[in-house]
């Protein structure tokens, strides 16, 4: 017999799930566009990189993702913030 937890129960953890659910994916969007911005500005770049070969594009392309990625953990670019409430009264 598979035991089930009380309708109240579920009830209002359903708020705050979708809530956390919420706050990551917008995160992770903002984390994305981050990422895409920062490749866009890699690739506007004035001439040749001197020491540029295919080692080094691969582990710069792994900053800019942990770059962006920590940018958004902090105080980011707010995008997230604005996702979360535009969608907050959707849930």
């Amino acid at each position: 017999m598979i035991a089930s937890l009380p309708a109240s129960s579920t009830a209002t953890n359903a708020p705050s799930t979708d809530r956390q659910q919420l706050e990551q994916a917008a995160q992770a969007f903002e984390a994305i566009f981050v990422r895409s911005m920062i490749g866009a500005m890699r690739q506007a770049s004035l001439g040749d990189d001197l020491m540029g070969n295919k080692g080094s594009d691969e582990f710069r392309d792994m900053m800019d993702a942990r770059m962006a990625d920590e940018m958004t953990q902090t105080k980011g670019l707010g995008i997230a913030d604005l996702l979360i409430a535009q969608w907050k009264d959707k849930l």
